[in-house]
């Protein structure tokens, strides 16, 4: 019995490092794209782009091991529930890689052409949602459920922030119908950026209903 616990632990951890490699890589992935966009950096958002499929195999890898535990150490209660929870995770961290890439493909259709207005808002958010990233995977980590509701509440920044930008860019498109092209490409950043968010808070939502049994919903 002693051995497979402690197989088991060997495999919840291999997991566990997976996902913080796959965190680093998606919040990387935010992190360089918004700069690529910041100084219009066709080269730089091409490789984003290229990168893609390492998250996915990450992901991959997540789901080998985890299947594998089940079928061979038969997890019941929450150590079952653990491996469920970290599929999840991981598929919430190769969608918010997925969106990183978006950000980077707006980069390549910009094609270079100089921004319609400093960029401010967009990078704060940005910036925000880095840090729910990190806070949502370290809550995981130390199954602090304190730390998972502190990430979540950072959406309600990213929210605001989000319908702030949206005013902008719509006012600047009354005013110069030249800018539509691009308000409307630099409003498609502010989406991504906010469904990265989302995914953050479901992780955050995961680490709840890991440590309580009880699913809340955080994304209000």
């Amino acid at each position: 019995m002693m051995v497979k616990r402690l197989e088991f632990d060997h495999g919840l951890e291999e997991i566990t490092q997976l996902l913080i490699e796959m965190g680093n890589r998606a919040e990387t992935a935010l992190t360089e794209s918004m700069n690529a966009l910041k100084n219009v950096d066709v080269d730089t958002a091409k490789r984003i782009v290229k990168s893609d499929s390492e998250l996915n195999q990450l992901e991959e890898k997540v789901s080998e091991i985890g299947a594998k535990l089940i079928a061979t150490q038969q997890p019941v209660a929450k150590d079952l529930r653990r491996i469920l929870i970290a599929f999840k995770i991981s598929s919430d961290l190769e969608r918010m890689g997925d969106l990183a890439v978006d950000i980077a493909k707006v980069v390549i259709r910009l094609d270079g052409q100089p921004l319609i207005k400093p960029l401010l808002d967009l990078p704060r958010m940005a910036d925000i949602v880095a840090v729910m990233i990190q806070e949502s995977l370290q809550s995981y980590v130390d199954e602090n459920v304190d730390l998972a509701y502190k990430s979540a509440k950072d959406d309600d920044q990213v929210d605001a922030l989000y319908s702030q930008i949206i005013r902008e860019l719509f006012s600047l498109m009354v005013e110069n119908p030249k800018t539509v092209g691009q308000a409307m490409l630099l409003s498609f950043v502010g989406r991504y950026i906010e469904r990265i968010a989302d995914h953050a808070t479901n992780i955050a939502e995961s680490v709840v209903y890991l440590m309580t049994g009880k699913r809340p919903d955080l994304n209000q």
